[in-house]
């Protein structure tokens, strides 16, 4: 009999402040949140979050894979546009930009961006239920 694989698990708390903010706490770190109905300048909202979470989900995946590909990477940055619907809310599109400093052929890229896809586990829960489509390419 074999046994099961240990799932990864997480856990975040998050609690209101006030009427115009609140923070999400996660090991030793946590993010100030924009829960004001106004909006709040200095916090993220939770569609930016999401977006953020896609970011990061993105980068992470590059390091992970980065080593195993042999593939040399100088820097990252991704940007990331959502376009919100009204009814029912939900993200309707996302578009991405992954944009790498790095030599790497081409093909290489192509090679990168298909693993960020396929492995991402933020980018494959938000994939199914939303128009989402980006490019990968150099500095």
């Amino acid at each position: 009999m074999t046994q099961a694989a240990t799932k990864m698990t997480f856990h975040v708390e998050s609690s209101r402040v006030d009427a115009h903010s609140s923070v999400s706490r996660c090991k030793n770190a946590e993010i100030a949140l924009d829960t004001d109905m106004a909006g709040n300048p200095d916090a993220f909202d939770p569609a930016e979050l999401l977006l953020a979470a896609l970011s990061a989900c993105m980068i992470k995946g590059m390091e992970r894979v980065a080593p195993i590909l042999k593939f040399e990477l100088r820097g990252v940055e991704v940007i990331v546009d959502g376009v919100r619907q009204d009814v029912p809310p939900k993200m309707e599109s996302i578009r991405y930009q992954i944009i790498v400093e790095t030599d790497e052929s081409d093909q290489r890229l192509a090679l990168l961006h298909e693993n960020v896809k396929k492995y991402g586990t933020v980018f494959n829960t938000v994939a199914p239920g939303t128009d989402l489509s980006g490019v990968l390419r150099r500095r």
